[in-house]
């Protein structure tokens, strides 16, 4: 649970440059990509990431601008890297503007749960992070580069003088 906003936004600064790597990466004939049929495809989880954005902070009460998770996927990969990249803008401005540290403790009415501004943030960024390796998963199997997030990618490994691990 987040106590300052300063806290949320500086790791919110990694985390939210990261999901935009893995976003960009993306290509528009890798969005069909999925595990099996009746799970979501690997464009329907990017975009997943995109609308939580607002509609898990919407219920807050934050105003800003963001994908809305009620409309049609794009199929298109930059289209969906964009509406991140302007969400996730407008959130943290958003959240600079309209909250102080004290609002993190106030209670909102979560999915049948009460909880504090501070923990949504938390939950919020877990999401991400939780969506974001399923995301890199499915990239593999689509045959993308996955860019490193935590470290170099095995892709990355040689690019850094290093010798990739075995296996």
């Amino acid at each position: 649970m987040f106590h300052s906003i300063d806290d949320f936004i500086n790791l919110w600064g990694h985390e939210g440059n990261s999901t935009q790597k893995v976003l960009d990466a993306l290509t528009d004939e890798s969005l069909n990509q999925q595990v099996t049929a009746d799970h979501r495809t690997l464009g329907r989880l990017a975009w997943h990431v995109v609308t939580s954005l607002d509609e898990m902070l919407s219920r807050t009460g934050l105003k800003f601008e963001g994908a809305k998770h009620d409309g049609p996927v794009p199929t298109s990969a930059k289209e969906i890297a964009e509406q991140y990249r302007t969400s996730n803008e407008n959130m943290v401005a958003a959240i600079k503007a309209q909250w102080t540290d004290d609002s993190l403790k106030e209670v909102d009415d979560m999915y049948g749960e009460k909880w504090p501004k501070g923990l949504t943030l938390s939950i919020i960024n877990s999401h991400q992070i939780h969506h974001r390796g399923q995301m890199t998963v499915l990239m593999r199997q689509a045959g993308l580069r996955v860019p490193g997030v935590y470290g170099p990618s095995l892709e990355e490994w040689g690019e850094h003088g290093m010798e990739a691990p075995t296996l």
